[in-house]
This record gives C-alpha cells, structure tokens and sequence, in this order.
C-alpha cells in the first residue's frame, strides 16, 4: 500500500494533506462568506446568526454542561433504536435471503410496512407508548431495519449461482456454505446497510425528540426556537451532523478493514 501511494505521488496525483485542503476549500469559504455577511448586516442576524456567535453559544453550553448531558441523551436513544432495528433487519434479511419459503412468507408484509412514512406512525406509537423512551426507540428502530434488511437480503440473493455448484462439489454443509460464501461475499451490501440504517437513526431520532422529548439535543433545539434563540438551534444541527459523520466513518473504516482483500477503484 505505500508503495502504490507513493506511486501515486510519483505520477503527480495529490497526496493526503492535499485531499484534506480540498475538502475543507468550500465550507471554509462558506463560513467566511457567511461571517462577512453577517456583520455587514447583509443577512438577519436572527435568521442567520453569525458562525462566531453560533461558536460562542456552543463553548457556552459546553461549559454549561446542558450540551454533553442532552448529546448522551440522544446518543443512547439512537444507537438503542440502531441496535434493535438494524439487529432484527441482519437477521431477517439472511432467513428472507437464505430462504424462498421465508421469503413469501414475510417479505410481502415487510415490503408493506416500508411504505408507511415514519411520521405516520408517531401518533400511534405516542398512543401506545406515551412520550417516554419506548416509542422514541422503536421510531428510530424503524427507521433502522428496511436500509440492512434490503442491503442483507440483496447481498445474499447476488452470490453467483455458479459459487453454490462450487461448494456442493466440495461437500460444503449448509452451515458452511452460509459462513464460508454467503456472509463474505454478502459483506458488501451488509456494510452499505449498516452506513445507511446508521444516518436514518439519526435522521429518526431527531423526528422522536423534536415531536414529544422533554430532554436530548432535538428537545434542545425546539426549547430554543420557542425563544427566537437561533445560535442553539445550529448548534444542535452541527451536533448531529458531527455525530452522523464520525458513526458513519467508523462504519465505512469497518467495512474498509472487512473488505481488503478486494482492489477497489481510487478513483
């Protein structure tokens, strides 16, 4: 591998430092635009607070403690609900890919359930549930089951036939054909619906919160608005855009370590 970047280098395509320079170029430029409007008054400032004066109300409720103890808050509720939900789409996603009975029998119903908007259900869930930690849970579990209960059963169902012929050859079991072929050569697609179960726990927690929460970053951010305190509300949409972006690069350097043994393109 350093030998293939220093090759790279060598042909005259940029190095690391260089791609991080790149990818901090435009939303450093947006800051900087935005900061100069700002203060020239160009924009308002309760619509658009300035970045410095989002900043201080970040160190603010840093300080504070109200920020880390609302973010433990939503993190637990969001990695709970990933948990349940991306738990039980892995496990029916391998019966419904592994099986063709399993599959008319459950994947109509699931398929159907898909279509319902999340929002839809809130009500319902609030019913059932009430406004404590259940019905936050399970709203983000749903959220997380259909991307790695699709992203299993396709993984599964795209293994070449012609792997299976091989393995029967062998005398592979059932069993070892599932852990020697199916799970590896599924791993792909599996990695791909943790990525995307993952962004829509958070998508779905901050639905939960925003809704009915008297505590985590969402009920933050509608306490703020009630008050015109807008420096709050973009610090609670830097706090989980941060968030969704560290978990899903922990996610993608997982799937980068599972899978290299494969070439993939650069680019």
């Amino acid at each position: 591998m350093t030998n293939r970047t220093a090759t790279l280098k060598a042909d005259g395509k940029p190095g690391k430092a260089a791609l991080t320079a790149l990818g901090l170029l435009l939303p450093v430029t947006v800051l900087a635009v935005w900061e100069l409007l700002a203060q020239t008054g160009a924009i308002s400032e309760l619509l658009f607070p300035a970045p410095t004066t989002i900043a201080r109300s970040f160190i603010d409720l840093a300080a504070g403690g109200d920020l880390w103890s609302n973010f433990r808050i939503s993190a637990v509720r969001a990695l709970s609900g990933f948990a349940l939900g991306g738990g039980l789409g892995l496990g029916l996603g391998l019966l419904v890919g592994l099986f063709r009975r399993t599959e008319r029998l459950l994947d109509p119903t699931l398929q159907m359930i898909r279509m319902i908007p999340s929002l839809a259900v809130v009500p319902l869930f609030i019913l059932w549930f009430g406004i404590g930690e259940e019905s936050k849970v399970l709203l983000i579990a749903k959220g997380a089951f259909f991307p790695l209960y699709i992203n299993t059963f396709m993984g599964i169902r795209g293994v070449d036939n012609k792997l299976f012929e091989v393995t029967r050859v062998l005398g592979f079991s059932r069993a070892k054909q599932i852990v020697r072929l199916v799970l590896p050569a599924s791993v792909p697609n599996i990695v791909l619906g943790l990525r995307l179960s993952l962004g829509l726990s958070w998508l779905g927690l901050v639905v939960a919160e925003l809704i009915a929460s008297t505590s985590g970053i969402g009920y933050m951010m509608s306490d703020a608005r009630q008050f015109a305190d807008t420096p709050v509300v973009f610090v609670g949409i830097i706090v989980f855009a941060a968030a969704g972006l560290i978990s899903d690069t922990l996610v993608r350097l997982l799937g980068q370590r599972l899978l290299r043994w494969q070439d993939h393109y650069l680019g």
